[in-house]
């Protein structure tokens, strides 16, 4: 792969479900319901450490991998998700970004 772009990442996934007969499966409630799974496998290796713990989280090789598996599982299925529902999500994201610095400015702007 050259580039790593959101478009490449969402075929790769699209071809990887498609070869695997997988899309009947993909609807927008189980990708979500994947999504949260795996978000919360995520929350789960955090869960009990300290703000200083998590802050280091990375320095331990396996917790590392293990940190770096579960953000790729949670992207992989917020990714499909959003293929599912034609939705782009760093469109989505800029609007959402655009709303909240309206909503909360910060100190010393209008």
């Amino acid at each position: 792969m050259s580039e790593l772009d959101v478009a490449t990442l969402q075929r790769r996934l699209a071809e990887f479900a498609a070869a695997r007969n997988w899309q009947p499966y993909h609807t927008p409630k189980n990708l979500v319901a994947a999504l949260s799974v795996e978000a919360s496998e995520l929350v789960e290796i955090f869960q009990w450490l300290t703000p200083e713990e998590s802050a280091r989280v990375m320095a331990d090789p396996d917790t590392a991998h293990r940190v770096n598996d579960e953000v790729a599982d949670v992207l992989a299925y917020l990714l499909q998700f959003c293929e599912v529902l034609g939705i782009d999500p760093l469109v989505a994201l800029a609007a959402k970004i655009d709303r909240n610095e309206e909503r909360f400015p910060a100190p010393g702007e209008p």
